[in-house]
């Protein structure tokens, strides 16, 4: 029996997760990944750990190891870019950059995990020396190296999502005298993650370590002298600056897709409810495709690690069936960080992201503190939760848990209460355990919908 030829496109979490999975799973099988960059495979979501040294080595900061393919069978190749699928010959055409030549590869199974780029802001002078980008092992290396010199006294971070979050968050707190700026388009921070309340705090603490926040402008260009960047000329003010961290957002990897791939006009790469493309035998995941969202119940940008490794089991497990026994049953979309002394989880959707989806909401905010009152003040943290739902139904749709104390756990209880699509009755009254080392009687998921059905605090 002649092997059957699986060529996986990218080796961030799907495609390692699907190469792991494949080989793991069926025999008969040659398995490679082309990866169009150097290093195999830096997780931009370690970076904070990395400039915190709070990391073993930077190049331990990676999703897997060629060697944990290939010991399985695989192989993996880096700087080897997919530039074409040829669809009629069932090759794909791969460029090695370290010899700048071509070849043609066949595939039986082909998957897409091409991801997504950092992008770049369209304005005069994004060109100009000192404007960084906060992704991938060489923009690590280059904001280390940042951290600690003396020519960056005054740095701007563009973008307040999680990746912005996370580089104000280190450079204010790094000790050098650095004066930071954070810089968004939209009207608060973290605006697509937390609700109204929860942003409050957290803006309230960025202030406290100095950072200061500006939201609700646009960039109109970079200013710079002797090429270097030395200021943000905005619709409202000019910030000086002596380096600029741009977290902007991202777009998918998909241009090399066009006219061979459907994509929406966004650029994402269109697939079924079975992950599968307009091409046969040819699947697509990860940040570049738009997942079901189950409290939207459409599909959406969820840019996980969760999410594409879900996406990468699903389709292995499929892939060489002649149909799929059921759909990709979706995501829930569940991130957690951390901002200073500040932990806070998150799952499905919120104000921002409903209000984007077309769906009727209604939020409820509850505060109160981690354990019983006979527990002192000083070990007894306070806690925020804010529950995002179906005014009609009570269907829970997002909510998100904020605390000093390390309650992100709880974001696995939200996600499994939407993924199964719980009201707030139902999470009322839902039996968790009780111990006042630990928590209340009602447990802080219980107090919070208890709240929001206007129930009487316990």
């Amino acid at each position: 029996m002649e092997n059957q030829k699986v060529v996986i496109v990218g080796a961030s979490h799907g495609g390692h997760e699907s190469a792991i999975e494949i080989l793991d799973k069926y025999e008969h099988v040659d398995v490679a990944i082309y990866e169009a960059g150097d290093f195999v495979s830096f997780m931009s979501c370690g970076m904070q750990l990395f400039l915190e040294d709070k990391v073993t080595a930077q190049d331990d900061v990676r999703n897997f190891a060629p060697a944990d393919i290939e010991s399985r069978g695989g192989h993996v190749f880096n700087q080897a870019e997919v530039t074409a699928i040829n669809a009629d010959q069932k090759t794909v055409t791969v460029h090695f950059k370290a010899t700048d030549s071509d070849q043609t590869v066949p595939y039986d199974k082909l998957i897409l995990s091409s991801g997504v780029t950092p992008m770049t802001l369209p304005v005069p002078g994004a060109d100009l020396d000192n404007i960084y980008l906060m992704r991938g092992y060489d923009w690590a290396t280059k904001i280390k190296a940042a951290l600690t010199d003396d020519r960056f006294h005054k740095i701007t971070v563009v973008g307040a999502g999680y990746i912005g979050i996370e580089a104000a968050d280190v450079l204010s707190s790094y000790g050098h005298n650095k004066e930071v700026t954070l810089l968004d388009r939209n009207d608060h921070i973290l605006e697509r993650y937390l609700n109204t309340e929860n942003i409050a705090i957290l803006t309230n603490e960025f202030e406290k370590h100095g950072v200061n926040i500006k939201t609700g402008l646009n960039i109109e260009s970079f200013v710079g002298e002797n090429g270097q960047v030395t200021a943000i000329q905005t619709d409202q003010e000019t910030i000086p600056t002596d380096l600029v961290i741009v977290s902007a957002g991202v777009k998918p990897n998909t241009q090399w897709l066009k006219g061979t791939i459907n994509l929406d006009r966004h650029g994402f790469i269109q697939t079924d409810a079975y992950l599968r493309t307009n091409l046969p035998d040819v699947y697509a995941i990860g940040d570049a495709i738009l997942p079901l969202s189950i409290p939207a119940n459409k599909p959406l940008p969820i840019a996980l690690a969760t999410t594409a490794r879900r996406e990468a089991q699903y389709v292995v497990n499929h892939l060489f069936k002649a149909k799929p026994t059921h759909p990709f049953k979706g995501v829930v979309g569940s991130s957690a960080l951390s901002v200073y002394d500040y932990h806070f989880v998150t799952a499905g959707l919120n104000e921002m992201t409903a209000r984007e989806s077309h769906i009727d909401f209604a939020t409820s905010f509850y505060e109160d503190r981690q354990r019983p009152a006979y527990i002192p003040k000083n070990d007894n943290p306070r806690v925020y939760v804010s529950l995002t739902y179906n005014p009609l139904t009570h269907q829970l749709l997002g909510g998100s848990v904020l605390s000093t104390a390390d309650l992100t756990a709880q974001g696995n209880v939200l996600s499994l209460a939407i993924a199964q699509k719980l009201t707030l009755e139902d999470l009322a009254c839902a039996d968790f355990f009780f111990q006042p080392g630990f928590d209340r009687q009602w447990s802080l998921l219980n107090l919070a919908a208890q709240h929001a059905l206007g129930n009487a605090p316990f």
